[in-house]
């Protein structure tokens, strides 16, 4: 599991962005870049065989232990649908140390959900 900021932009319409020119003149240079219009924090799971369940955290929310348990939640619902038969083992569990992941409730949610820390 890892969590990544996605920023998007509000993209020129084809029209605009078309460029014609010769094959040896050079390329426009653009001097002044737009900012962002905003950000989005996405939580992504994945295993050996791909991606699994991505979440977009709502604006203005943190990701503290209430909501990163709801994840782990999904997380095994879409483990046993996707992964059906993989799964016997157990789940092996990797993470960083930020806070929400070491909360006292995170950590009950694991357990109870079989989940295995490493």
């Amino acid at each position: 599991m890892d969590e990544t900021w996605l920023y998007h932009y509000d993209p020129e319409t084809k029209q605009q962005s078309m460029e014609w020119r010769h094959s040896g003149s050079l390329r426009l240079k653009k001097f002044r870049v737009q900012k962002s219009p905003g950000k989005v924090l996405a939580s992504i799971f994945w295993d050996q065989d791909g991606i699994l369940p991505n979440d977009y955290l709502p604006k203005g929310q943190t990701i503290n232990a209430e909501y990163y348990s709801s994840l782990l939640v999904q997380l095994k619902d879409i483990l046993k649908e996707k992964r059906r038969g993989k799964v016997t083992k157990g789940v092996l569990f990797l993470h960083d140390n930020a806070p929400a992941y070491r909360a006292l409730a995170t950590q009950n949610k694991l357990a109870y959900l079989g989940f295995q820390m490493s």
